[in-house]
């Protein structure tokens, strides 16, 4: 068995073209949904990941204002263009890019904006009305993900999906969607013991645990579907996922990397910001 690979840069462009039709309805109506970009520091990456995210937003019509902050910005001056932010009634959605510097306290900036422009949704608020599976702003990559399996058709209720990695950004919230939706969910991570044992009776599997091709293939049940989160640089240059290329042996499909969930995410962001114009307008479907 060769595994189907799932084609997130090709569905990201699909979702993209959507947006942008929904973002022109809008602006026919005089409104331009607006994200405000908060930046602080010069690591290359986050800098990368900005300019990607301003220019996605300009594909689709979203106008995107960038905020840039030194890496020695006092704490009190970055909350103090949150709370600008938060007030500006053409803001719909705010976004810190991370990680930040060690001397802020990630989890104060994160709470400090606004949950109606959160569209990260990374406040405590929208944390908690995805465990109650209520209305708010999913996470981006792991929102993502379910729009892949909506995609492709594959329906989470009744599955055993296991998810290997328990971060804030990722792994947690992408549980709680699995389990909203229906699945039987195990949370695992690089510590679990006996993890084959766990990951072997997944028919989904879900790997975000930043640890280059940690699932092998007798790690993975024959016909699962395997979510490869993670992207890692090697030091010969190669980037490669959390999951190795020999388990396309053994899965039915599989997300490659690059070009599987990392598109989706700023689609998915995207997304979160129109619908946060919307909300704010009281538009939302």
């Amino acid at each position: 068995m060769t595994a189907e690979l799932i084609d997130g840069k090709a569905i990201a462009q699909a979702l993209r073209r959507r947006i942008a039709e929904r973002v022109h309805a809008l602006q026919e109506r005089g409104v331009v949904p607006t994200l405000a970009v908060v930046l602080v520091g010069e690591d290359p990456a986050s800098q990368v990941y900005v300019r990607n995210k301003v220019a996605a937003c300009a594909e689709v019509g979203i106008r995107s204002r960038k905020y840039e902050f030194p890496a020695d910005v006092t704490v009190e001056r970055l909350l103090a263009c949150i709370d600008a932010l938060n007030g500006d009634a053409e803001v719909d959605g705010i976004l810190v890019q991370l990680p930040l510097p060690p001397h802020i306290d990630e989890t104060l900036v994160l709470e400090r904006i606004a949950v109606a422009k959160d569209v990260d949704g990374f406040h405590a608020e929208n944390v908690g009305r995805l465990v109650q599976g209520r209305e708010c702003f999913w996470p981006c990559t792991p929102h993502g993900v379910m729009q892949l399996l909506a995609w492709e058709g594959i329906e989470p209720q009744g599955m055993d999906a296991v998810v290997v990695g328990r971060s804030n950004i990722v792994g947690k919230p992408m549980a709680l969607m699995l389990l909203n939706a229906g699945a039987t969910v195990t949370v695992a991570h690089s510590r679990t013991r006996e993890l084959a044992a766990h990951t072997r009776r997944a028919d989904l599997l879900v790997v975000a645990v930043g640890k280059p091709e940690f699932i092998t293939a007798e790690m993975v049940k024959p016909g699962a579907v395997v979510i490869d989160v993670g992207i890692n640089r090697l030091p010969d240059g190669r980037l490669v996922g959390d999951v190795a290329a020999e388990v396309r042996e053994v899965a039915s499909r599989i997300t490659p990397v690059p070009g599987g969930v990392g598109p989706m995410t700023i689609a998915m962001l995207l997304e979160n910001t129109l619908l946060a114009a919307q909300r704010r307008r009281g538009t939302a479907p």
